[in-house]
């Protein structure tokens, strides 16, 4: 039988702290931040541009309908490239992404995604000159997905 660390029993303990506090895995969260650092590679993101519809409330997790756009003229010098769509509290945070180009003629889309618990859902665009925007929805979720 192996035998448990120190180090090992105060992550444990650690780990299960946070969850009992937040009610989110550590994890999670620091996966869903490590997905917004490494899309926006350090940069700030900007309020705006970005419209967002997604209910505040909803009874099913498994089916969360959304859909966002993006105000862009889409022209080679000023277009939407890529549009990134964060769940902070799913076990998988990146929901979906997106990329455009100016041939698209709008940065826009409509889908269904799933959300286990209530949670923010971020929506990040990245312009071609490398600005990035974003937008935030708290959702309260009943009936969560995402669950084994």
């Amino acid at each position: 039988m192996a035998r448990l660390s120190r180090r090992d029993a105060l992550r444990i303990a650690a780990g299960s702290a946070a969850l009992a506090v937040t009610g989110m895995p550590v994890r999670a969260a620091a996966d869903a931040a490590a997905t917004i650092a490494a899309f926006t590679g350090g940069r700030a993101p900007e309020a705006g541009r970005i419209t967002l519809d997604l209910a505040a409330s909803v009874e099913d997790g498994n089916s969360v309908p959304l859909s966002v756009a993006v105000e862009s003229p889409m022209r080679a010098d000023d277009y939407v490239s890529e549009i990134l769509v964060v769940a902070d509290a799913n076990p998988w945070p990146r929901v979906a992404g997106f990329q455009f180009s100016p041939l698209a003629g709008k940065a826009a889309f409509a889908t269904r995604i799933r959300l286990t618990e209530n949670q923010n859902v971020i929506v990040l665009a990245k312009l071609g000159d490398g600005r990035i925007f974003q937008a935030r929805q708290h959702v309260e979720v009943t009936i969560g997905a995402c669950t084994n």
